[in-house]
């Protein structure tokens, strides 16, 4: 079986499993906080399970880079590297908000750039996001590109939760030059929507978020025909420590990145 095809089964198995749980008391509990450093919910950790229960059972050799469960090294001799978010958007699922996800990545060596498979599954609905280095990314069947005209609405996806007052600052012109803007708390399923084209850029300057928030979806914007850059508009790479925190911006065109970027700078 094909990379692609045992993360696209995975992902199916843990939507299978919390599609009934998002919103009610069971979604919740407090497990500690995880190797990611958030507070572990029941639903993360039944959605965890799931998949490190699917890799054993098909006896998948690989170390499992798990939000919750961290390093979980199901061979001796591993062909990667399973880099796991089961559930991103942990605060809407246990409120019953739906919009939450599944991100689950393959990477070959341990960087990011290194990435050769990656879904995403947007656990309120089944819809699956996917992609296969070289082969385009796709949302269920259906071929997916970034936007490529000038929109009539331009949508900025920017994560400012948290934020410090400086950051909060620099991005002031964002909100104030007539971008429609928009954060739903869910990084893996942003970042899929706009490689969908729904959005135009996505934005995350806080250097807060982790490898396994975006594993996924860093192949699929890059499949869709998007630009992904670091705060200093360089490729985006980084090794996948746990340790590892980044800042990106995505964006459909260099001409979007560039209007984007000249308002932040401005």
């Amino acid at each position: 079986m094909e990379v692609i095809e045992i993360l696209r089964k995975a992902s199916n198995k843990i939507y299978e499993n919390v599609k009934d749980l998002a919103g009610t008391e069971h979604a919740a509990g407090d497990f500690g906080r995880g190797a990611g450093g958030d507070i572990s919910r029941n639903i993360d950790i039944i959605a965890e399970k799931t998949v490190l229960d699917y890799l054993k059972e098909i006896n998948f050799e690989c170390v499992v880079l798990g939000e919750e469960c961290g390093r979980v090294e199901l061979s001796n001799n591993p062909k990667g590297y399973v880099i796991m978010d089961a559930i991103d958007g942990s605060a809407n699922a246990v409120r019953g908000v739906p919009f939450f996800c599944s991100s689950l990545a393959f990477a070959t060596e341990n960087k990011l750039s290194s990435i050769t498979d990656g879904v995403i599954t947007n656990l309120s609905n089944g819809e699956m996001y996917w992609a296969s280095k070289n082969k385009g990314a796709f949302f269920d069947e259906e071929q997916i590109k970034v936007q490529s005209r000038d929109p009539i609405y331009k949508i900025v996806g920017i994560n400012t939760s948290g934020a410090t007052t400086d950051l909060m600052k620099r991005l002031c012109p964002i909100f104030e030059n007539h971008n429609h803007t928009r954060h739903f708390g869910a990084n893996a399923l942003e970042m899929a929507l706009f490689a969908r084209g729904l959005m135009d850029v996505f934005i995350d300057f806080r250097d807060k978020i982790r490898i396994q928030d975006i594993a996924a979806g860093y192949l699929i914007v890059k499949e869709a025909g998007g630009l992904l850059l670091d705060a200093d508009l360089n490729s985006l790479d980084a090794d996948l420590s746990y340790e590892t925190r980044v800042s990106f911006i995505a964006a459909s065109s260099q001409k979007m990145l560039d209007e984007i970027m000249g308002q932040i700078n401005q």
